[in-house]
């Protein structure tokens, strides 16, 4: 995923905003996230995405997601007609 590209799509939070927010606050959870402009409070689908770069930031690693902007919105898609979570698109992050 690129820095510009949106991890929350409901609030519009980019993968740099959440990088900044980490570096700039260091949370010690991950739902403390969502202090960065809603990250995570809408639908819900980035939540395991915002645990994930959270994890990674705690490991001292740049938070990024291995996933493409365009798969990462088609996975949402289909969580939101089935309310289940593609597995391997989480997984893969």
């Amino acid at each position: 995923m690129h820095e510009d590209d949106h991890v929350c799509l409901c609030f519009h939070v980019s993968l740099r905003k959440i990088r900044n927010y980490l570096a700039r606050e260091n949370p010690p959870v991950a739902s403390l996230i969502s202090e960065c402009l809603s990250a995570g409070t809408g639908c819900q689908w980035c939540v395991p995405f915002l645990k994930h770069l959270h994890a990674q930031h705690q490991r001292g690693e740049l938070p990024d997601l291995r996933v493409s902007p365009e798969r990462y919105i088609e996975a949402r898609s289909e969580f939101h007609q089935s309310g289940e979570r593609d597995k391997d698109v989480v997984e893969g992050a």
